[in-house]
């Protein structure tokens, strides 16, 4: 999965400020009694206006994130997990004019049972994808049977399971007409359309380890792209369709990095290199820039935020400063507006953010 973390105290006062390639951006020294509201928004107003909040608990969310645009930029979809539901179910939510949520167009498209993560938009907006664990016979005897498999990172601060009886389905976008994509043993999930919407590349453990797949937008012809050790997910497509982008755990060590890839898996590059946990990764349309989360363990207490950097992994940028946690973010189709998952909200529950976005200079 790509969203049920776990974080706890989170904070940090940053800068939307372009370093050079390599290095992280800076991290003044903070003591957080004397961080002040306007102080980390006006940092982020360099780079983001208007924030706004897209779901809530009063909308019966408890928590909510991993949330994506469809084409045209007038709705979003997520997961979230509903009042009396440890697991995350997939809902959708028409958005005004203004880009704010309008809440009694929020409709819940998976099944309710099991558990379901990581849904996406076909680019003709006529269909959506989405991992569920809805098939799973166990269900028949225990509506939220336990997981035991999964990935732990560094010192457990974020973990997720591997539930064996995940796998990827088509639907309406509306819900209805929902077809089976996947059917190999294990976990299948993580997925994403080609620009073109003739292929999904999604994670697969189906060989053991958890590697990158492209398959056909029908399920067919599935292919592998990754064969190194360690967690490879969480992949999307370049705007050009030419590449993808995704995150993995080669090195053991708890830490994500940010890797490139063809479309055959010959031609792997390395965005990040550092100490950092860095993950999800997302393109702007524009394909020159990239926008994932840093979490920084070193910092006490850890940090999570958002990050811009070049293509080839150069001019690492940060563009929030809130002092809690940022994460899971995502362009408009358009790139003029930023969305992503936050505990920014005054509950303090993560929840689903956007903002009209203004590239740094350089980018």
């Amino acid at each position: 999965m790509r969203f049920d973390l776990w974080w706890t105290g989170l904070a940090t006062i940053l800068t939307c400020t372009g370093v050079a390639p390599g290095q992280a951006p800076p991290r003044p020294q903070r003591d957080m009694q004397r961080v002040a509201t306007e102080s980390w928004q006006s940092e982020e107003a360099k780079c983001l206006s208007n924030v706004r909040q897209l779901t809530s608990p009063s909308m019966g969310l408890l928590k909510s994130g991993e949330a994506y645009f469809s084409p045209d930029g007038r709705m979003v979809i997520f997961q979230a997990t509903p009042a009396g539901d440890p697991y995350y179910q997939i809902y959708t939510l028409k958005l005004d004019d203004e880009g704010r949520a309008i809440p009694d167009s929020l409709l819940r498209v998976s099944t309710g049972a099991g558990e379901c993560t990581c849904a996406y938009y076909r680019p003709d907006g006529k269909k959506i994808i989405f991992a569920s664990s809805h098939l799973d016979p166990r269900l028949e005897k225990d509506p939220r049977p336990s997981e035991t498999g999964g990935y732990r990172g560094r010192d457990g601060k974020y973990q997720w399971p591997f539930n064996d009886h995940m796998d990827i389905f088509e639907a309406d976008v509306d819900g209805r007409n929902r077809r089976r994509l996947t059917d190999a043993p294990g976990y299948d999930a993580e997925c994403a359309y080609s620009p073109d919407g003739r292929h999904i590349v999604f994670a697969s453990n189906r060989t053991g380890d958890v590697e990158i797949y492209v398959m056909d937008a029908d399920g067919r012809n599935a292919r592998r792209i990754t064969n190194a050790p360690g967690y490879d997910g969480g992949p999307f497509f370049s705007p050009d369709g030419a590449r993808i982008i995704y995150r993995s755990d080669r090195r053991g060590d708890g830490n994500m990095q940010i890797f490139t890839n063809s479309l055959d898996g010959t031609d792997e590059k390395a965005l990040t290199k550092n100490e950092h946990l860095n993950w999800c990764p997302f393109w702007h349309p524009s394909g020159r820039f990239i926008v994932f989360t840093e979490g920084d363990h070193t910092a006490m207490p850890p940090t999570y935020d958002l990050l811009l950097m070049r293509a080839d992994g150069s001019q690492r940028t940060r563009i929030t400063s809130y002092p809690g946690f940022d994460g899971l973010p995502v362009f408009s189709p358009d790139g003029k507006r930023l969305m992503w998952t936050s505990k920014r909200g005054p509950d303090n529950t993560a929840q689903v953010f956007v903002a009209d976005f203004t590239p740094p200079k350089g980018f």
